[in-house]
């Protein structure tokens, strides 16, 4: 099969594809393969890639050939996501992306159907829109992946923990991230961290939480079962999960909520117990979304580019649109590139002080 050629253009801040490749040290049609998940590519020179990927803070933009694939073409986007800062930023991507094209961006809200209701809206959309992106919690929904993809609809994952093997995904490496932060913690000497888990259904709460737990064994430390409470990354569950940290016995000196609406959520219960946060308590959050900047003090937090994974999910659409016609279905994993935004929500527990 001939595959489509990639256009490319460049940021804003500069950085193209060759750059990557020359930072790596392989060509610029390796760097393709592996920020498009085509080809077979060593896990070596994976890693070298996505390395010189998160040190340049490079995300392509959505190529112009795939532009001309969004004449006419409807795309539905489909939520029921408790987070309304990070349902901002995925609207705003979108909306971008909209704007310069002829797409028709079709926002559908499904809120708390069964698995059976989801195969029948499934089913029902499949019908008159020509793609659809499935940002979480839906992108692990089996019923409405399956209906779609039966009724041959394009489909896009953004934010899904791991790679699909029924539609592209977009998304971070949650494992890598979780791992960071909790290192980011260790550094300012924190031994007893409190975490608050996602959503139980999602594959990326995991992957931020085992990276939570690697990161404390291979500094020497358990995991207390008291310290890690579950939540289900809305604002009141953060409530609730820190005040449960808070009255253990043995409270942590500094928590870390898998989303920034618990972290905004702990900040709160923190200060409403007279405690000051970061002298008493440290606390980050995960996404960088705009909850993590309207609170005080701001939130230290991993910075998830969603309006470049939503722009970036488009394209990936689009050309899944395009192939249609093919008897092979391509799909994509492409993993963009986060990183720890430190703000004032972090410092040393009060005893190294």
């Amino acid at each position: 099969m001939n595959k489509p050629k990639k256009s490319i253009r460049r940021k804003s801040s500069g950085v193209t594809i060759d750059e990557v490749a020359a930072l790596a040290g392989v060509s610029p049609m390796t760097v393709s393969r592996v920020i498009n998940g085509q080809g077979k590519v060593r896990d070596a020179t994976r890693e070298r890639v996505m390395r010189a990927v998160r040190e340049l803070d490079y995300t392509p933009n959505l190529a112009a050939s795939s532009l001309a694939a969004a004449q006419h073409t409807r795309v539905a986007l489909i939520y029921t996501n408790p987070s309304g800062a990070y349902l901002r930023e995925l609207l705003v991507g979108l909306l971008r992306v909209a704007s310069r094209t002829a797409i028709q961006l079709v926002v559908d809200y499904w809120d708390d159907l069964d698995a059976e209701s989801e195969r029948k809206a499934a089913r029902a959309l499949g019908a008159r829109v020509d793609g659809v992106i499935l940002p979480p919690p839906l992108c692990e929904s089996h019923a409405a992946v399956t209906e779609l993809v039966k009724a041959g609809v394009p489909v896009v994952a953004i934010a899904s923990g791991r790679f699909s093997d029924e539609i592209s995904c977009v998304r971070i490496d949650d494992f890598r991230a979780g791992k960071e932060m909790a290192e980011h913690l260790i550094r300012q000497g924190h031994t007893r961290i409190g975490f608050i888990r996602g959503r139980s259904d999602l594959s990326a709460s995991s992957r931020r939480y085992d990276g939570f737990v690697t990161a404390l064994h291979e500094a020497g430390l358990e995991v207390e079962p008291g310290l890690v409470q579950q939540g289900d990354y809305t604002y009141r569950s953060g409530l609730v999960a820190t005040e449960k940290l808070l009255a253990h016995r043995k409270p942590p000196t500094a928590i870390f909520a898998s989303n920034d609406d618990m972290g905004a959520a702990a900040i709160s219960v923190a200060h409403r117990r007279g405690l000051d946060v970061p002298r008493d308590l440290s606390v980050v959050g995960f996404d960088d979304t705009s909850a993590a900047t309207t609170v005080w003090p701001e939130l230290t937090t991993v910075h998830q580019p969603i309006a470049s994974m939503a722009n970036a999910a488009m394209d990936i659409l689009l050309r899944g649109i395009r192939r249609k016609t093919d008897s092979t279905r391509v799909l994509v994993d492409h993993v963009v590139p986060h990183r720890l935004v430190a703000r004032d929500s972090v410092a040393t527990p009060p005893k190294r002080r």
